[in-house]
């Protein structure tokens, strides 16, 4: 079967089988940055943005993405194009919230999300915003840091 999806901006049509999940599509096509974990919603590698909303990407099929929008963290702040990073991905390099980096990608979406909805969040808020997300080599103080310090970096840049 064949879909259209807008991916990172760039409209596509693709080939799809009945039981493809967008997960394995988005990376099928290139986008490695949607990363395999657990397959079944429970770990967050795999998160991207669907119309603007998080979701796991191994819980949807590709077929229920057909006519919709899907931003991956290679998407974030048209870096495909410019190579200019958004300010969550500039502040997990900054404060070091990057480990082994299979849970940043998906973490990063998280927090997109999260911001978008509450650009100024407490801690707990940004804890229950990327409680989906899980990280193995790290207990989530630099990824919480980052996503506040980015925070604050969004609402200044949105003053000015």
């Amino acid at each position: 079967m064949r879909i259209c999806l807008t991916v990172n901006g760039k409209k596509q049509e693709l080939d799809s089988t009945p039981g493809d999940t967008l997960l394995h599509l988005l990376r099928r096509i290139g986008y490695k940055g949607v990363k395999k974990g657990c397959e079944s919603g429970d770990c967050g590698a795999c998160a991207v943005l669907l119309d603007g909303r998080v979701v796991n990407s191994c819980l949807v099929l590709a077929a229920k993405a057909d006519g919709h929008c899907v931003t991956t963290v290679e998407g974030l702040a048209g870096q495909e194009k410019t190579g200019e990073l958004h300010p969550v991905q500039e502040a997990f390099l900054e404060q070091g919230a990057v480990q082994c980096g299979y849970c940043s990608p998906g973490m990063m979406i998280a927090a997109v999300d999260l911001l978008a909805h509450n650009p100024n969040p407490t801690d707990q808020e940004i804890k229950e915003g990327i409680s989906g997300n899980l990280c193995r080599c790290t207990g989530y103080v630099k990824q919480i840091e980052a996503i506040r310090i980015a925070a604050k970096k969004m609402r200044k840049s949105a003053d000015v």
